[in-house]
């Protein structure tokens, strides 16, 4: 599946990397987030599924990119978080591998949930922390997962 680009139009994964890596070099002595969130929206026939990749210059803005997806429906929102993390997950190891070929100074992905301890997400928390802590990744929840909260949750609705 492709992601999309505010500025670029559709793109590949490869593509998308590269867009990365040229914002890195543009600043190479700057701080880097690199961060993945998912976002879905339950419509009455199928659940849009929003995947957002950042690249966070700290303190001096970012980039993003995502891929959308639509999908059957999921009844239960406890399903529909863990798919999203699953999502997630997905393209942070997809990340990984692309990084391990270079000598880009970013060592860890942030993985963004769309959980918090307010709401009805609060009951899958532990969950949905387990997977991405479990697999390596940094896991932040609301209020500080706004690359789910916020860059995904644009492009669901």
């Amino acid at each position: 599946m492709l992601f999309k680009s505010p500025t670029q139009g559709s793109m590949t994964m490869d593509q998308v990397f590269r867009e990365i890596l040229g914002f890195i070099q543009e600043a190479p002595q700057a701080d880097y987030r690199l961060i993945v969130g998912t976002d879905s929206q339950r419509k009455p026939k199928e659940v849009t599924v929003v995947t957002a990749i950042v690249i966070h210059r700290v303190g001096k803005g970012a980039r993003y990119f995502h891929q959308d997806e639509h999908v059957r429906p999921m009844h239960s929102l406890r399903q529909r978080m863990l798919y999203e993390a699953s999502r997630s997950l997905g393209v942070a190891s997809q990340l990984t591998e692309m990084l391990a070929r270079t000598r880009v100074p970013i060592s860890d992905i942030e993985v963004h949930l769309d959980v918090g301890e307010n709401g009805d997400t609060k009951d899958v928390i532990r969950d949905v922390v387990g997977m991405v802590t479990g697999s390596g990744y940094t896991a932040r929840i609301k209020p500080d997962s706004f690359g789910a909260s916020t860059v995904a949750d644009k492009y669901t609705k």
